[in-house]
């Protein structure tokens, strides 16, 4: 049985970094310097990006006879004819540390530099410590994000779910499941707005797993919202109208946002002498702001403008940082007037940091349907689904629960599984718009992550019968013994790569540039629960983990369930980043 050795937890872009180092004759200055690159920097020395020289290999096509690769056309760049130097292909052979993933041999073919990594290390690598450190970000960061959700705002009324438009749904799951990222790296999170307890839009959301903050009914901002009035009035960017003068900033707004401000101008007397009004244009010109639209111009202050800001001011109240960053999760409808509320808030003194967050439409061809009875909708179909298949068991609260989560999961899914700024269209009038078959997003999420449970209550029940032995440590089991594609699959493409796919909603912040607009990747969690379903339910088909209680068999048994608990552990840590908690039966 091999040694397993204590060491850093592998990581795919330490590996493809320490790589490129070495294909290019030239090594890290310290230990672990190599990790300290992010993918796509240049190395001075060749002028390549770290992540062009070697690939990953994910498909099960590739990694049959490599798991890296680096192609013939790097290769050209970097040695006459392609030939790449004994001295070299034993540079690369010899890396070890750091997060490397531990290498058994290389080729030069006809594509290229082809890399194999040892697999049985590898497995006893990852599953030596219950694989617990790749449920994690690599790295743990510090600093307060404020979230804040404009379709949450009172305008002019409270949120209910029989208001809430799907547009505005998706950015609520889009906040929360943000939040729960970047919580993961250790920052500070807190939401705006606060909702009223016990209103019906706290107990909407609280059903599709939810938990926005809320304050008493009789909670008031009143007195924010004064000190808000009174930091605009004294900002150097206020403005007086002259005789005539036209409010600038409708240059980009939609028709219903034009529509309320007249409205609310009418029922509040806006427009008579002294209104308080704001010059938006000069705040991000000369504060040196990108990434504003252009015709934002003298806009004047509404009351719902400055509840908002009292809120902004209430969620960053208790930032013991100096300084935080703030995300706007909003619809792409709402975007310019949050680009209002955001210039407003920083011509009141606020130095926050501020980002937008902007999120498609959501489409729904021959319907429109509300928030609420698009849960409804979901909800009656899960339940008619789950009798067809499970048919007079589907009752009592424990099936109650079941069909909640599996709603929830269904609608998380179809709203965050699309890239945030794209458009995202929904088929409502489909019979059967549910199914408990097939890879259809969620409900395949969460049928899988329950066969990892029921799997494991047979182990255990076979282990109180005596049929089976229980799973020891790591160090007493042969991990050569997974030979299965399926295996190496899940462990090089899932559990491997996860921590890294964890770190991106931070990496997103720290990038500069690009203007007021941040892409944190809200689909990445759930593109990877769906492929991850895919090739589990492959392996799980084809391979019979629990074999016959023979002892020859049980090492090769308990390896397999060695990696599968780990595989459990990954779905409840992805799920979670989802507030979805696991199924344990179905």
């Amino acid at each position: 049985m091999e040694k397993i050795e204590e060491s850093s937890p592998l990581r795919i872009t330490p590996t493809v970094q320490a790589l490129s180092f070495a294909l290019r004759g030239k090594r890290p200055n310290t230990p672990g310097a190599h990790s300290g690159r992010g993918p796509g920097d240049v190395d001075k020395s060749g002028g390549e990006p770290a992540d062009k020289l070697w690939f990953k290999e994910s498909s099960a096509k590739n990694l049959r006879n490599r798991d890296f690769l680096s192609p013939t056309t790097m290769l050209n760049t970097l040695y006459a004819d392609g030939q790449v130097p004994p001295t070299v292909m034993s540079r690369v052979l010899s890396l070890r540390g750091g997060g490397v993933l531990p290498l058994a041999g290389a080729e030069v073919m006809g594509e290229g530099l082809r890399l194999r990594v040892d697999r049985a290390a590898s497995f006893g690598a990852v599953l030596a410590g219950g694989a617990s450190e790749y449920m994690k970000p690599s790295v743990q960061r510090q600093g307060r994000v404020v979230i804040n959700c404009p379709a949450l705002h009172p305008r002019p009324s409270g949120p209910s779910p029989a208001t809430l438009t799907l547009g505005q749904l998706r950015t609520v799951l889009v906040a929360d499941h943000t939040g729960a990222l970047l919580r993961r790296q250790g920052l500070t999170v807190s939401y705006c707005p606060v909702l009223p307890e016990g209103s019906g839009v706290t107990a909407f959301l609280h059903t599709l797993g939810v938990d926005w903050p809320t304050v008493p009914a009789s909670w008031s901002g009143a007195q924010r919202e004064e000190k808000v009035q009174e930091a605009l009035a004294g900002s150097p960017y206020r403005e007086e109208d002259e005789p005539g003068q036209r409010r600038g900033g409708g240059g980009s707004r939609g028709e219903e946002e034009e529509e309320e401000e007249e409205e609310e101008q009418q029922q509040g007397g806006r427009e008579k002498d002294g209104a308080l009004r704001v010059n938006l244009k000069r705040v991000f010109q000369e504060e040196g702001l990108a990434g504003y639209d252009p015709s934002l111009g003298t806009c004047t202050v509404q009351r719902d403008s400055v509840s908002h800001l009292a809120q902004l001011e209430h969620a960053a109240a208790d930032c013991k940082e100096t300084m935080a960053t703030v995300l706007h999760v909003m619809s792409c409808q709402d975007e310019f007037r949050q680009q209002q509320i955001a210039m407003l808030w920083r011509a009141s003194g606020a130095t926050h940091t501020q980002r937008h967050v902007v999120c498609g439409p959501v489409k729904t061809p021959g319907t429109n349907l509300t928030a609420e009875q698009y849960l409804q909708l979901r909800r009656g179909q899960m339940k008619d689904a789950s009798e067809m298949k499970y048919g007079d068991q589907v009752e009592g609260r424990t099936w109650d629960d079941i069909i909640r989560v599996m709603t929830s999961a269904t609608i998380r899914f179809e709203l965050l599984s699309t890239v945030h700024t794209s458009p995202v269209t929904l088929d409502l009038q489909r019979e059967g718009g549910v199914s408990t078959k097939g890879p259809r997003g969620g409900v395949f999420v969460m049928y899988n992550c329950a066969r990892l449970h029921t799997l494991f209550d047979s182990y255990e029940r076979g282990v109180e019968k005596g049929l089976y032995p229980e799973i020891p440590e790591a160090s007493q089991l042969d991990f050569s013994a997974l030979k299965e594609e399926g295996e190496w699959i899940l462990l090089f493409n899932y559990l491997i790569p996860f921590s890294e796919l964890l770190d991106q909603s931070g990496q997103s912040l720290d990038c500069e540039g690009g203007g007021a607009r941040v892409n944190i990747k809200t689909e990445q969690v759930c593109k990877f629960l769906v492929a991850l379903s895919k090739d589990f339910s492959s392996y799980y088909n084809r391979v019979h983990v629990l074999g016959e209680p023979l002892p020859h068999l049980f090492n090769q048994m308990l390896c397999r369930l060695r990696m599968l608990r780990a595989l459990t552990d990954l779905y409840h840590s992805a799920l979670g980043t989802l507030h979805l908690p696991p199924i344990r039966q179905l």
